[in-house]
């Protein structure tokens, strides 16, 4: 095709490919172990598997509810009380959605107009951003602490005002692993009181916190959970991101938004995908009460083969992903360090400075440890080699 001959402005001028589709190609090119882009390399629970295929041969192929099947929602809701003891009306406050990055990208295009400010805690997921930057709002920056990466409250207070709209949580937090406490949705309900601040609450990583820590959802907090809404993910808990199945829950009124919207960019979500876990949930929850224990093994296992590296870490509380520093290794900045890494010992990471609005280098890789563990013993063998 000749190139497009008529004048083009763009939406997001400043968005190219992301890191992570960058990473994995340079990881395929050399043959490394990929490490970088945050997918399981284990298999979806066989039963699951059998339960699609079952739904499929059984006629469940054409349009589900636009809301979702009503016995997935049902299921969300009770998951929901279970895990926060928030209660939602599975009809009125509970959405399926074609992935968490989907719900994500709809709740802003909703509920964030022009010129509304959304806070944002940087390093952050890349989704978040270019999301509010489509619906008019501005982004407004708050970096979390290296190395623990807890949130400076105090820096909050002093960019929540008047045109806030919105603040995004992530917990537990990608790409740090970083988890919310208690003590932080306290400080989060005295900066929300009196406001009509809305909380866009990124919970996909809720299974996997660790070391005896509990995950902690502003919507477990009576006042805080009036003016949130919650997005969780199928695919990271049950090793099936490539279902892209997700799910949003909140008060009706937020909710009634979103479905405006949803209606039109989504419509309806994969209808044997949402049979099958509707009744896998029902007949193995065992699968999700035991995520923590099968993660945090994961994790030691990671840490435990770099053991002997020239690597620093401070264990990931939770996701499953691991920061690594490298300071005593080299000087380059991350993503010189990042493809290093690939192309001389065949491990694939994501630097961690792609994840600011204005990067910091903090010498700091992340890599995601949903692996099998000859995966991760190799991994951590060439890690240590250097």
């Amino acid at each position: 095709m000749p190139d497009y001959p008529y004048a083009l402005s763009s939406k997001l001028p400043r968005t190219g490919v992301t890191i992570f589709s960058v990473m994995s190609q340079l990881a395929a090119a050399h043959g490394a172990i990929n490490l970088s882009q945050g997918y399981p390399e284990f298999d979806v629970p066989e039963h699951l598997k059998t339960l699609v295929s079952a739904a499929i041969r059984d006629g469940h192929n054409q349009y589900a509810p636009m809301q979702g099947l009503p016995e997935l929602r049902k299921a969300v809701a009770q998951l929901r009380e279970w895990s926060t003891k928030a209660s939602y009306d599975a009809d009125e406050e509970v959405v399926i959605t074609a992935g968490a990055t989907q719900a994500l990208f709809t709740a802003i295009l909703a509920l964030v107009r022009e010129d509304d400010e959304v806070v944002l805690f940087t390093p952050a997921y890349d989704c978040y951003a270019p999301a509010i930057e489509l619906a008019g709002g501005k982004p407004i920056y708050v970096k979390l602490k290296h190395p623990h990466y807890p949130i400076d409250w105090t820096e909050v207070r002093k960019v929540v005002n008047r045109k806030t709209r919105m603040m995004i949580i992530n917990t537990p937090h990608n790409p740090t692993g970083a988890v919310l406490s208690s003590d932080d949705l306290r400080e989060l309900e005295h900066i929300c009181e009196g406001s009509d601040l809305i909380l866009l609450s990124d919970e996909v990583y809720e299974h996997m916190v660790f070391d005896g820590l509990k995950h902690q959802s502003p919507a477990s907090n009576q006042s805080l959970a009036m003016r949130t809404l919650v997005v969780g993910s199928f695919g990271k808990t049950f090793h099936a991101t490539g279902w892209k199945t997700g799910y949003i829950v909140g008060p009706a009124q937020l909710m009634n938004e979103f479905r405006k919207v949803h209606q039109y960019n989504v419509f309806a979500v994969n209808t044997p995908v949402q049979r099958a876990l509707a009744q896998y949930i029902e007949e193995a929850p065992e699968h999700i009460t035991q995520l923590n224990a099968f993660y945090q093994q994961k994790r030691d296992r990671f840490i435990q083969a770099i053991q002997n590296s020239r690597f620093e870490h401070v264990k990931s509380p939770g996701t499953y992903f691991q920061l690594l520093c490298y300071k005593a290794i080299s000087k380059e900045e991350d993503v010189v360090f990042s493809k290093r890494l690939i192309a001389e010992i065949g491990v694939a990471s994501i630097p961690v400075s792609v994840f600011y609005h204005q990067p910091e280098h903090h010498h700091v890789l992340r890599f995601c440890f949903a692996k099998d563990d000859a995966t991760l013993d190799e991994a951590g063998m060439r890690l240590a080699a250097l």
